[in-house]
């Protein structure tokens, strides 16, 4: 006979089911049906009325013996909320959530929305049980007169049981779908939680979870977004007026959206006021006070993503939520991760560096148009820590492409929201050089360095690396005048290649693979294992700006690496301390090769080094090393004093573009450099983040100048005058 009844507990509102058709008789059947009930569930409703089951020799427990268990996290389950993202200062960032929402507590909310939201929704709320007897009563009564299902009588806590249900099913639909049935058979086993949950919960405490939970339209859940959406204030600070427009919502908060149909709202409004007054929650003189207020919205727009992050700041906060679903720290699966971001409620104090990140973002913008065939990327990293203070880009973040926006971050890998990398050029030469002073080489290790050179054989870590095509590979200098002999200091300042090449050949390339392993390099940006090939030293195998960054930032803390960091601190809405990633440094090289790599970089910007033209203001000591792909479709410059390393890429998006004969900013480039392209950009980053900051310098190995050569061509000379400098090639 059960499976006969109509579905009458619906939501307070009434709107929980459709009308139902009855037959011509139906009079005599809702009689039939009222007596029906009243026989099948006869104890069930009497221990729904709880406490006025008391008058019916039923207790609680009674009622509910036989019952399940009820979750521990079903009384006040872990909502989803919203997760505020904040800069190294304390600035918000971005509010990135699934659902937007902030868990209150009583003393945090409006008394106004508290009583308005009872009176409206459960007038005896504070009377009756799980189920309120005499609305059901009524609701059967009424509903047999109209012939229809109109009139409900769930109680705010059977509407908090339901609500549970849908969060609880989070964004798979199937169980949204479950949670959400209409049916009689949902009813009953929601109905046997909302007794459990009132022997266990005061009324005060699920009042409090209801108002939490529940949804106001307009993407807000729970009241304090809704009075953030709608009023733009704390829920605490909301007027009568104001706590009633919120309460009348979730009847249906659609129809009574106030700003879409304002006197639809206003006149709900005015209903919950009426209902305060019947309840004597408020004065008649309060009533009329608010009626007469205006709704007084002052709606703000749903902000979420990292999208809505300011100065460029979206591709950090992109960032900060791949470490989340990536770290272990987090979760030990993807997916425990993915519902730990999901489930928000959480505020992350990350290092990035507003000041620094508006000096990255000026000088990557007013150096490249975004409108430019070409785009550019720098990556700030503190030597030292391994704390990312910035990361820009010239083209926007966003989907919309016809403004040239992009979800690509280019500052890094793959895994981390990025793209494939790009070749980093002489970039990488400091690394061999490392590599080298680490295997013993002394810093006036001198090479031939012919001007053109077949690539020698070479060890790797599994076996032998030979040159054996047909014709043989061979490896050019970038002019003519460029041969040797050269010393390391040289070789690096004028960029030659075949020196770096017989660098790599004498120390094999297992050698230099360990070495870029420590810094950091452990893989291409696209993620694929580091191929053991000569050219590694000439930078052809695609890596990413912050990768690079971090490389130079190990150079300025004397060798220390530091594995890069984006969070400082994760604290919960309620203030408990979340464990974020422990930073992790290590010694990748000794003090003495970082100092002798200090003053080998800063000769390439000193004298006729290809960096020359890219001093600092207050003449600050730098170093550094350009860099060019080959084909120009990227070039480089990385650089670092002691307290800040900044690497910036320059070049196509996808990396097809060939950067001669190009027009960037509106100048013409018959070709583009390393020092001439992103040397700029590098020079204006690093003298705004700078500014201000105290002038420190680098510490510095002696390194003697090679001795000078007699010249056999002149049987005079004696090896006492200096020969001729060695012109240098074009900048790179």
């Amino acid at each position: 006979m059960a499976s006969n009844l109509p579905p009458i507990w619906n939501s307070g509102d009434g709107a929980d089911l459709p009308p139902v058709r009855t037959s011509p008789l139906r009079l005599a059947r809702h009689g039939a049906t009222f007596l029906g009930v009243s026989v099948v569930s006869g104890a069930l409703l009497a221990g729904l009325a709880l406490p006025a089951a008391g008058a019916l020799g039923l207790t609680a427990k009674d009622t509910a013996e036989g019952f399940e268990d009820i979750p521990g996290d079903f009384k006040a389950p872990p909502l989803t909320q919203a997760t505020q993202i904040f800069d190294a200062k304390g600035q918000l960032m971005a509010k990135v959530y699934e659902r937007d929402r902030t868990v209150l507590t009583p003393e945090q909310m409006s008394p106004y929305m508290r009583q308005a939201q009872v009176d409206i929704e459960d007038a005896r709320f504070y009377e009756h049980g799980a189920v309120d007897l005499k609305g059901v009563l009524r609701a059967l009564g009424k509903n047999a007169e109209s012939g229809t299902n109109s009139q409900g009588a769930s109680t705010l806590t059977q509407q908090y049981v339901k609500n549970v249900n849908v969060e609880k099913a989070g964004d798979d639909q199937a169980a949204v779908r479950e949670a959400q049935r209409k049916t009689l058979g949902r009813k009953i086993q929601e109905l046997k939680v909302a007794i459990k949950l009132e022997e266990e919960l005061t009324k005060d405490q699920i009042l409090t979870n209801y108002l939490n939970i529940t949804y106001y339209g307009n993407g807000a859940y729970g009241v304090e977004a809704a009075s953030q959406r709608y009023f733009s204030k704390s829920n605490k600070d909301l007027t009568i007026a104001e706590a009633a427009t919120l309460a009348g919502l979730v009847q249906n908060p659609t129809a009574y959206d106030p700003k879409l149909h304002p006197q639809a709202a206003q006149n709900r409004r005015d209903v919950v006021i009426d209902k305060m007054l019947e309840a004597k929650h408020i004065t008649a003189d309060q009533a009329k006070e608010a009626k007469a207020a205006p709704l007084g919205l002052r709606y703000k727009a749903p902000q979420n993503g990292c999208i809505t992050a300011n100065a460029g700041m979206g591709f950090f906060c992109d960032y900060v939520r791949h470490v989340i679903k990536q770290d272990p720290v987090f979760g030990k699966t993807a997916a425990e991760r993915k519902e730990f971001w999901d489930k928000g409620g959480l505020n992350i104090y990350t290092t990035l560096d507003p000041d620094k990140q508006a000096a990255a973002q000026n000088a990557v913008t007013t150096n490249v148009r975004v409108t430019d065939p070409v785009s550019a990327a720098a990556s700030m990293i503190e030597p030292g820590t391994g704390k990312i203070l910035a990361m820009a880009q010239t083209r926007p973040y966003g989907v919309d492409t016809d403004k040239n926006e992009t979800m690509v971050n280019l500052n890094v890998d793959r895994a981390m929201g990025g793209g494939n990398g790009f070749q980093p050029g002489s970039t990488f030469k400091p690394v061999v050089a490392a590599a080298a002073l680490e295997a013993g080489l002394p810093p006036t290790q001198e090479y031939s360095s012919p001007n053109r050179l077949e690539y020698p054989t070479m060890k790797t870590c599994a076996g032998t690396w030979k040159n054996d095509g047909r014709p043989k590979t061979v490896v050019p200098n970038e002019s003519e005048n460029e041969k040797g002999p050269y010393q390391l200091k040289k070789a690096m300042a004028l960029s030659v290649n075949t020196y770096f090449v017989q660098m790599e050949q004498e120390i094999g390339l297992c050698s230099v693979k360990q070495m870029a392993n420590k810094l950091g390099i452990d893989a291409k940006a696209s993620g694929k294992p580091l191929e053991e090939v000569p050219a590694m030293a000439l930078g052809v195998e695609e890596l990413s700006p912050l990768t690079m960054a971090n490389v130079y930032a190990t150079f300025a803390a004397r060798g220390k690496y530091c594995a890069p960091v984006a969070i400082n601190k994760i604290t919960t809405v309620d203030g408990k301390d979340v464990p974020v990633p422990a930073g992790h440094c290590a010694q990748a090289f000794s003090d003495t090769t970082a100092q002798t790599m200090n003053t080998v970089l800063n000769g390439v910007t000193a004298e006729n080094g290809t960096g020359a033209a890219l001093n600092l203001e207050g003449d600050r000591q730098i170093a550094g090393k350009t860099g060019t792909s080959d084909h120009k479709k990227a070039a480089w410059f990385s650089g670092y004093t002691p307290q800040l390393a900044t690497a910036v890429w320059l070049g196509g998006p996808a990396g097809g573009v060939e950067m001669r004969n190009i027009t960037i900013n509106g100048k013409h480039h018959t070709e583009v450099f390393g020092a001439d392209g992103p040397g700029p950009i590098w020079r204006d980053a690093m003298n705004q983040a700078l500014r201000g900051a105290p002038k420190l310098p680098l510490p510095m190995a002696f390194i003697p100048d090679p001795a000078p050569k007699p010249d056999p061509g002149n049987p005079t000379e004696t090896g006492t005058v200096p020969p001729a400098t060695t012109p240098p090639g074009p900048q790179r």
